[in-house]
């Protein structure tokens, strides 16, 4: 096997910092109701710990500046979270990324970006068409959905204006707003950004499962193929039973799809701590 020239590649180290305001907007971005005091209100805010990937997003956009592959058609594969303990609501961090592992798909690679930080690691896998070939490693399959029928059937209603509002939160990438820019990236419009379906996901994963949205510690998702602003998701979870991946704290497995039966979110993975809720609303 041959390794990529870019496996192992330090991308350096970037301090970054958030204020209420910026938690405030994610949480609205990705679909959290004006009701959802304990998600939009200073004086009751618990930060969403997806809200961490904007933080991180510098990272894969580094790697692309620094030529690994074509940014105007590379599409973002899969995400993987970590989280060690809850961001407050306004703080600064000092975060440090490293091309983890490049995979080769033959006609394609895949770039595992991976951002750490005292409070969270989050892996970025980015599929870059022309990039592979090199002799490389695969890499693993995609999970495979649970044999059993679905515990949840719930819904993520997305609005048309998301992406623009998402787009605020640092991801400026084209394709989610230009139509020529979609094109160019295999899509005849602009559409939703991964991480925005993920993180709305989440918010009706959370409360089928009785828990509090912010007691995230794990997640992981791959993404199918692009949801487009207003799209109606169906959203299928089955809850994961105690296990070598999980100590007992509430999980479930996932996957996601649109009206038209594209499936959008695959493997899906989400695990929360087993607190005490420290809020006045909880509804999801």
């Amino acid at each position: 096997m041959t390794m990529s020239p870019w496996q192992g590649r330090e991308l350096g180290t970037r301090t970054v910092s958030w204020t209420e305001r910026d938690a405030i907007l994610y949480a609205l971005a990705v679909g959290a109701p004006a009701d959802r005091l304990d998600l939009v209100y200073e004086e009751r805010l618990r930060v969403l710990p997806t809200f961490a990937l904007t933080l991180a997003q510098w990272a894969p956009d580094a790697l692309g500046a620094l030529g690994a592959f074509d940014i105007t058609t590379a599409v973002h594969g899969s995400q993987r979270l970590l989280v060690r303990s809850p961001l407050e609501p306004s703080g600064e961090l000092t975060t440090t990324a490293r091309v983890s592992a490049v995979r080769d798909k033959g006609a394609a690679a895949v770039f595992d970006v991976e951002v750490s930080c005292d409070r969270f690691t989050a892996t970025w896998s980015v599929f870059a068409p022309g990039c592979g070939g090199f002799g490389g490693e695969r890499g693993p399959s995609a999970p495979r959905r649970p044999d059993r029928p679905a515990e949840h059937a719930l819904t993520v209603a997305t609005h048309a204006r998301q992406a623009a509002f998402y787009r605020l939160l640092g991801d400026r990438h084209a394709m989610h707003i230009d139509p020529e820019a979609a094109k160019a990236a295999g899509t005849d419009r602009p559409f939703l950004h991964g991480l925005c379906t993920l993180a709305a996901s989440l918010l009706p994963l959370a409360g089928a499962l009785g828990v509090h949205p912010a007691e995230l510690v794990e997640l992981e998702a791959r993404f199918a193929a692009p949801a487009f602003p207003g799209d109606r998701l169906g959203l299928a979870g089955w809850t994961e039973a105690p296990g070598p991946d999980n100590p007992g704290d509430p999980a479930v497995r996932f996957e996601a799809s649109a009206d038209d039966g594209r499936a959008v979110l695959t493997g899906g993975r989400a695990r929360f701590r087993t607190t005490p809720d420290r809020t006045e609303n909880t509804d999801a």
